[in-house]
């Protein structure tokens, strides 16, 4: 049993350093939860996303990665807002923009759409863009959006289960892809175009034990929810420990969401939590992510403008870049 992503064999007892840590990003503008939003967003657009998008391609990203949700309801519009693009026009948009960098969905609520539909959207992304997918995929958490779709919100788990082993015939090789489970059942049906890639990394997102397990034994890699730094050895350890059970093999990217960056001494208040300074104390920081077994960690700039972030992002790839993995 194997799968195919980007990566290397993950083992539990691993005291290597590993491959080279590789950086991307969430784009801005196209989510804007309170949480993490910087004001500017809110009067942002497709010009800033083709800027941004352009300045991470030049900087040596090595992603830009989109939020998936269809409608947010009114009681959790305070914290979440209600601007949520949608990632396939987003990536797709942006990768006629870009040359190098990767589009991840990050993550895709798979569960809300029939797997077939999913895979003609992806996959029409992946051939336009030239091989440059990666699906990142999660159970969802908001129950109105599954009742407004029809999806059994508490069914969400075993739903992912079955959509990513759908996926997996429907956007590989195949033009006529068959799958025959206990929610999805399809044979005999083409789709053109196919992707680009021979195969499609699938991300799963998530940090409950549920997620870790599903992306240790039916990922090609795994998109941490906000795991702090003291938490990650433990789950990556844990999810060394389930594909080794279960007899698992093939490469694994294991991800982290960094602290929020800013590469300098800001001059205005960029949070208590925000690692700042050179580029020298920030890559040595941002190396104790590698020491632990991450091999791609997503970066998030503050800024007060997109001019701020593209020199954000421009600096971050000339100075900090270079030294992750010295």
């Amino acid at each position: 049993m194997g799968r195919t992503g980007r990566g290397c064999r993950l083992s539990p007892h691993r005291t290597d350093p590993g491959p080279a840590l590789r950086y991307g990003m969430q784009l801005p503008v196209q989510s804007q939860s309170t949480l993490y939003a910087e004001g500017w967003e809110a009067d942002g657009g497709p010009d800033d996303l083709v800027e941004i998008a352009r300045a991470a391609d030049h900087a040596g990203f090595a992603y830009l990665a989109s939020c998936d949700h269809v409608a947010i309801p009114r009681r959790l519009a305070p914290a979440m807002g209600t601007v949520w693009y949608d990632p396939v026009a987003t990536l797709s948009f942006l990768a006629g923009v870009t040359e190098r960098v990767r589009l991840l969905s990050h993550v895709a609520v798979v569960g809300l759409r029939h797997p077939l539909l999913t895979a003609k959207q992806y996959a029409t992304l992946d051939h336009l863009a030239g091989g440059r997918l990666i699906l990142g995929v999660g159970a969802g958490h908001v129950p109105e959006e599954f009742e407004a779709l029809g999806v059994d919100f508490e069914r969400r788990g075993a739903v992912l289960d079955e959509s990513m082993e759908a996926l997996r015939a429907a956007l590989g090789p195949e033009e006529f892809p068959e799958h025959h489970g206990k929610l999805y059942d399809f044979e005999g049906l083409g789709q053109r175009p196919r992707p680009a890639q021979r195969t499609i990394p699938l991300w799963v997102g998530g940090s409950s034990p549920a997620a870790v397990r599903r992306a240790a034994l039916k990922g090609d890699g795994w998109l941490p929810q906000g795991d702090p730094r003291d938490r990650l050895p433990a789950q990556i350890a844990r999810i060394g420990e389930l594909r080794e059970r279960a007899g698992v093999e093939g490469p694994f990217t294991v991800g982290a969401i960094a602290e929020p960056l800013y590469v300098g001494e800001p001059a205005w208040d960029v949070g208590r939590r925000t690692l700042t300074g050179a580029p020298e104390a920030l890559a040595e920081s941002l190396r104790a992510y590698r020491a632990m077994g991450v091999h791609q960690i997503q970066v998030r700039f503050r800024s007060r403008s997109r001019a701020e972030l593209i020199d954000q992002i421009t600096v971050f790839g000339a100075e900090v870049a270079p030294l992750l993995n010295a």
